[in-house]
């Protein structure tokens, strides 16, 4: 296991209790070394240490100064800046993160059971665009019941508008977002309402633009390949000073910010063939941060591999993961809900693959899958249904088509209520996007600013190309307008209009529902589905103790009868998504004896328990 410090930074600028800073840089190539101070022009030189590091210490950088590193003369940006103000190939920052005074020494992050995940993207979200502009608005998520906000990726990426996934400077805080310092009051004000923080990371891939890590060392290898070009260097020679960086990335997050949850992008994309791979570090690294501070932090992975051996604890093989994104929960609700089966959607179903992702999480579980022309995926067998996140939205299954439509613009306002009782009813963590809860008519397009003008129309012919198999040849939005981004911002003017705020009201009941029932308990193994293709309904059965709701769905365009299972006492109905009061058609039954036939209106689902109390 590589060996990382935990209390402290030992990559960029750090500063001592009597504000003296010691600098480090891993540049195992260059043969010299020097801090360069960009107030005085004066230039400082770094002495050899172990493991291919440069080190020195000094009085004369302060935080707030500017700086650069000078490999053999060539003045660059610091790696491991915590700050970049005037953009990726500007000079960097010092930033001291000791400093910010916490009010959160009572916080406690909630048990992962009991996580329900907003995820936002911090340029989009607000008018302003900035952290401030999400604190601005906090309200309205401790309103609407979530009590984790999961903000996409916000290190430091070129210009001002992008998703993130195109960072190269994964310690540095976007700057346009509010710094690092925005950050950190932004974590502040979360707990101080009860919010859990979750960010998005990524140590699959780096940016074009900006991207100075070659010149640094062999932070990149040939010996794997990913859709991006070389893979980060893992497993090769000199990958101890790699790894370093990335965790000690991660325990930044944690130790400097007090994030309560990382979620790591496209972990299938990390290759590493390590006796011990970087995340079973990560863990290892996390575990004993945890037991220092005390404080409680989630490690959350997307993979579309469908291998268990990334969630299972460490004891039994496993990389130690504590959940994953499920994909392919929304892929199947998707195709059940009417939507297309071409592109990565062909290998799906509908309503019989939606009933096995409620029981098995996976879809393809050691399966043939046809698209990858193999077989595809483990069983999930005892692992527990908090590891698994779902949804009927995000980011990537939105910006992932051409024209960015949400639900909202693709399905009626019943199926989205439908969609939404299907995720926020299994036995897996449930996950909105932003705008969701008030059906939010604009596209979450994607969008960049580069400066390069060849890579600008790469990014063009490359997001025309990826869309090919799921639209027509209309061209895409051009993702480097301006226009691009504004298209993508929320109207939460939208919420002062009487339909969005029923949407609104809707989410909020349903929530509440999760979080004071049977809901409420992730347990995978109180779980029983039943379903007919025919009809396009399906009943999901969940129960804790005496405690037992059943779920009737019907996702089909008619009424249909739906039969209550057995029970030895009469079913309450508890929800409702047809009731008139959501706008819907007509309400159901409120009391029904088991074994008998509920009609079921078009695209809604029935909730009913068997006892009268909630928990």
């Amino acid at each position: 296991m590589t060996e990382v410090p935990i209390a402290r930074r030992t990559l960029g600028v750090s500063f001592g209790p009597d504000k003296t800073a010691t600098v480090q840089v891993w540049g195992p190539t260059a043969t010299t070394v020097q801090l360069v101070l960009n107030t005085t022009g004066e230039t400082l030189p770094l002495e050899p240490a172990t493991n291919g590091c440069w080190h020195t210490t000094t009085r004369q950088l302060r935080p707030g100064d500017l700086y650069q590193i000078a490999l053999d003369g060539r003045r660059l940006p610091d790696p491991a800046s915590l700050a970049q103000p005037q953009g990726v190939h500007g000079p960097s920052q010092a930033f001291d993160p000791t400093v910010f005074s916490w009010t959160d020494q009572a916080w406690q992050n909630p048990d992962l059971d009991d996580y329900l995940f907003y995820e936002l993207h911090t340029g989009t979200f607000s008018p302003e665009g900035t952290f401030a502009g999400i604190a601005a608005r906090l309200d309205h998520l401790v309103d609407l019941g979530v009590n984790a906000i999961e903000l996409m990726p916000i290190a430091q990426f070129p210009g001002d508008r992008n998703w993130g996934y195109d960072g190269v400077c994964p310690f540095a805080v976007q700057h346009s977002y509010g710094g690092a310092q925005g950050l950190q009051q932004l974590v502040d004000a979360c707990h101080a309402r009860g919010l859990a923080v979750v960010l998005d990371v990524v140590y699959n891939h780096m940016g074009p633009e900006g991207n100075y890590f070659s010149s640094y060392g062999p932070y990149f290898t040939n010996r794997h390949r990913t859709p991006w070009g070389d893979a980060i260097n893992f497993d090769g020679p000199d990958s101890e000073g790699v790894r370093q960086y990335v965790i000690e990335n991660v325990l930044m997050w944690f130790r400097d910010f007090h994030i309560d949850a990382l979620r790591l992008d496209a972990v299938h994309a990390i290759r590493d063939e390590s006796e011990s791979h970087i995340l079973r570090d990560i863990r290892l690294h996390v575990d004993q941060l945890m037991a220092q501070t005390g404080r409680q932090h989630y490690l959350v992975i997307e993979s579309d591999q469908n291998e268990t051996r990334f969630i299972k604890p460490l004891s039994e093989g496993g990389y130690g993961m504590d959940a994953q994104w499920n994909d392919e929960f929304h892929h199947a609700l998707r195709v059940t809900a009417g939507g297309e089966q071409h592109g990565y959607y062909a290998d799906y179903d509908g309503i019989k693959h939606l009933a096995k992702s409620y029981c098995d999480a996976y879809v393809y579980d050691g399966t043939y899958m046809p698209r990858r022309a193999k077989i595809v995926g483990t069983p999930t067998t005892d692992l527990p249904g908090r590891q698994f996140v779902v949804f009927s939205q995000n980011h990537d299954q939105i910006g992932n088509r051409m024209l960015g439509e949400r639900p909202s613009q693709l399905v009626s306002e019943a199926m989205q209520r439908l969609m939404a009782g299907a995720v926020l009813t299994s036995s897996y963590l449930p996950m909105l996007f932003m705008g969701e809860e008030w059906s939010e008519q604009h596209p979450f397009l994607y969008f960049v600013s580069h400066s390069d003008p060849a890579l600008i129309d790469a990014v063009r012919q490359g997001r025309q190309r990826e869309f090919a198999a799921f639209q027509t040849a209309v061209p895409a939005p051009d993702p480097q307008a301006e226009a691009t981004f504004q298209q993508s911002k929320l109207q939460w003017s939208l919420l002062g209009e009487t339909h969005h705020q029923t949407m609104f009201r809707y989410y909020k009941a349903l929530i509440a529902l999760r979080k004071t029932s049977v809901l409420r308990f992730p347990n995978r193994k109180n779980v029983l589905v039943t379903f007919h293709d025919d009809t396009q309904t399906l009943v999901l059965q969940r129960w804790h103790e005496h405690r037992r709701i059943a779920c009737l769905m019907n996702f089909s365009r008619a009424v249909q009868p739906i039969c209550l299972p057995v029970s030895d006492t009469p079913w309450q109905k508890r929800f409702d998504s047809a009731d008139p009061i959501w706008g819907g058609p007509a309400a159901g039954p409120a009391q029904m004896p088991g074994d008998v036939e509920v009609l079921v209106q078009p695209e809604s689902f029935l909730l009913y328990l068997n006892h009268a109390d909630d928990l």
